[in-house]
């Protein structure tokens, strides 16, 4: 499976302290706005997403459709036939795109360990 661009969301105390701190680890904001409590950051092909108030705990992130800077892959497994192909291996989805759908869509799943993992689309 092509799942595209990964990052990890962090759900963040404070935007600001923690776009401070990872500036300092050499990232720099590339998407996002403090006055939309969410910053995505970038250092080479690594992403990180600040995210403020909107979600508890923390999420890796796949972007079917995308690469590392947001642009258009030629070639990328639609989230639908991803969320397809996660089901018939068994696994379930706390949610699911409607399969009849196309464009930007999203599900999520948890790992067997309870950690949270986002498809989302954009395209």
């Amino acid at each position: 499976m092509k799942l595209g661009a990964f990052s990890v969301s962090l759900s963040v105390k404070n935007l600001q302290v923690s776009k401070s701190f990872y500036e300092k680890l050499g990232f720099s904001v590339f998407g996002g706005a403090m006055e939309k409590n969410y910053l995505i950051m970038k250092n080479g092909n690594s992403l990180i997403g600040l995210f403020h108030g909107m979600f508890e705990g923390n999420i890796l992130t796949f972007n079917p459709g995308w690469d590392e800077s947001a642009q258009p892959m030629e070639e990328y497994d639609d989230v639908r036939s991803i969320q397809a192909k996660l089901k018939e291996s068994g696994i379930s989805l706390q949610t699911e795109v409607a399969a009849d759908t196309s464009g930007p869509g999203s599900c999520v799943l948890s790992d067997p360990d309870g950690n949270v993992i986002l498809l989302d689309q954009h395209r």
